[in-house]
């Protein structure tokens, strides 16, 4: 355990999953609470003194022989989300139920909010463009600092979805020891690169070119970035299924201005620039010969973010002892990068991987 920067926690309420598992009967409780990390040194040398990290778990911790802790599972969502992400119906009913693959009566499970997201402490919240310039290693260590506070020392299991599959891959290489299994999801362990920082720059660019960005310090917020803040989900959806749903020029207007409307009511421009920036020191090729726990990576054929073509993820993982990795072909059931948000399509993969890790 840490001495320096000790993690409190203190508990902050508690949220039923109601009719997202109403089908299973009693819904499982979801407690949610802070931890507050003092002194915490970010990667470009700056301190917050305190960040608050917001949290929601799931199920009951078991205890080995040792009293340690032994059914933990940690789940990481994507750029734009928060923990809340996994509660959603289609979600959170393909998982947690009784006989599911993380039925919450086997597994202990811990969702945090990144920093910068949901309820973490974050740019919007007062600093604004002083806030620490964090990268995905930050996010990371705030996580480990999160579930070492927590007491837990190994991890049944990682699973992280889009910017949460790009952490799972660093927890794999700098933690190898630390977890059983590891499932990274609608991403690839190298550097942001290519049409995929093409796209992100657009956005970051736009927000900075915003005349009511003013470097951060703006009282009402920017306007003309939202024009462009429709790329996220174009690009992040089916283009079969775009089209079907806007078949013709008034149909993709009235989305057009639908996304945007939804930018202007969700993201604040500060949050939302240092999302898509923090990733500039996410690159995990190099050390992926340090992993160690049974890996399952799963992506998807439609998905626009992270082409197949380009064939990065089978390559990559061929270096890595054991690993596995699946391409799901496109399907009616698939909805692009967005198909993340649809376990019921990658969980026999995951179910796969459990059960991998229990018969060793």
């Amino acid at each position: 355990m840490r001495s320096k920067g000790k993690v409190r926690a203190a508990l902050t309420g508690t949220l039923l999953l109601g009719t997202a598992l109403a089908a299973f009967g009693a819904p499982p409780e979801i407690k949610e609470a802070d931890y507050t990390v003092a002194d915490f040194a970010f990667k470009d040398g700056s301190v917050l003194p305190k960040l608050r990290l917001h949290y929601a778990t799931l199920g009951t911790p078991q205890r080995d022989a040792a009293g340690r802790i032994s059914n933990a599972v940690l789940l990481l969502h994507g750029t734009t989300t928060s923990s809340k992400a996994f509660f959603t119906p289609g979600v959170a009913g393909e998982l947690f139920g009784p006989g599911q693959p993380l039925d919450t009566s086997r597994y202990y499970i811990i969702v945090p909010d990144g920093v910068g997201r949901g309820g973490s402490s974050k740019p919007s919240e007062g600093l604004r463009a002083k806030f620490p310039r964090y990268g995905y290693a930050d996010l990371v260590e705030a996580q480990h600092r999160l579930v070492e506070g927590l007491g837990i020392e190994h991890l049944k299991l990682v699973l992280g979805v889009s910017m949460g599959g790009m952490h799972a891959w660093m927890w794999a290489e700098r933690y190898p020891t630390m977890m059983d299994a590891v499932m990274p999801i609608a991403c690839q362990p190298t550097a942001i690169n290519g049409r995929n920082l093409m796209f992100r720059r657009l956005l970051v660019e736009a927000i900075r070119n915003d005349p009511g960005w003013m470097g951060g310090d703006y009282q009402t917020p920017p306007q003309y970035w939202l024009n462009v803040a429709p790329l996220w989900p174009v690009i992040l959806d089916n283009p079969v299924r775009l089209q079907a749903a806007i078949p013709d020029r008034k149909a993709a207007l009235a989305a057009f201005q639908r996304m945007r409307d939804n930018a202007a009511k969700n993201y604040d421009a500060n949050d939302f620039l240092y999302w898509i920036e923090s990733s500039f020191d996410y690159d995990p090729q190099p050390e992926l010969g340090r992993i160690k726990a049974a890996l399952y990576a799963v992506n998807f054929a439609d998905d626009e973010l992270n082409p197949p073509d380009l064939e990065v993820v089978e390559k990559l993982v061929k270096t890595i002892p054991g690993a596995r990795f699946t391409l799901v072909p496109e399907s009616s059931k698939t909805a692009g990068h967005q198909t993340l948000n649809l376990p019921a399509v990658w969980k026999p993969y995951l179910v796969e991987l459990l059960q991998q890790v229990e018969k060793q």
